[in-house]
């Protein structure tokens, strides 16, 4: 099958106590858009995403600072890393843009990931959560069909030239 090999994830990271959370549903959505990041001295508080143009349901605490980034058209997150001590202290995202977005405090245990597969992106988020985010993991893939990605506009060509 196409879609056999082209999932991965990686993680958790932190602590698997309280609530779980997954946004397997979201990546229906859409690409990852836009992210939300709530923020203290010591934790990642909270986590929001939103996947095409809908926001996930938000997850953690209520204290910090929401610090909010938005993705070009057509950009995707192809790397991740941070630190947790207990619960996750630092999150870092990098684009193929070639961006750099960095949450939190510089304290901790590192962890680094990137997908197994090639010409796959981080799709989704899943992990637990109390007053803060205590775990996360990250899940790459492909993007499905009729995401509206530059692939996905290429094969809509091809196969009109095949229809004509």
């Amino acid at each position: 099958a196409e879609n056999a090999r082209t999932s991965s994830f990686f993680g958790p990271y932190g602590e698997s106590y309280g609530n779980r959370f997954s946004h397997s549903g979201y990546q229906l959505e859409g690409p990852i858009t836009a992210l939300r990041i709530r923020v203290n001295p010591n934790y990642i508080v909270g986590l929001q995403v939103r996947y095409g143009k809908q926001w996930s349901s938000y997850v953690g605490g209520s204290s910090g600072d929401l610090e909010e980034i938005f993705l070009f058209p057509r950009e995707s997150i192809i790397q991740v890393s941070g630190k947790y001590s207990g619960y996750i202290r630092k999150l870092v995202f990098v684009t193929d843009e070639g961006r750099y977005f960095s949450f939190g405090k510089d304290y901790g245990t590192s962890f680094s990931g990137a997908p197994l597969f090639p010409n796959t992106v981080l799709r989704f988020f899943s992990g637990h959560y109390s007053s803060v985010i205590s775990s996360i993991g990250f899940h790459w893939d492909k993007y499905a069909s009729g995401c509206g990605t530059y692939k996905d506009g290429v094969q809509e060509q091809e196969n009109k030239e095949r229809v004509e």
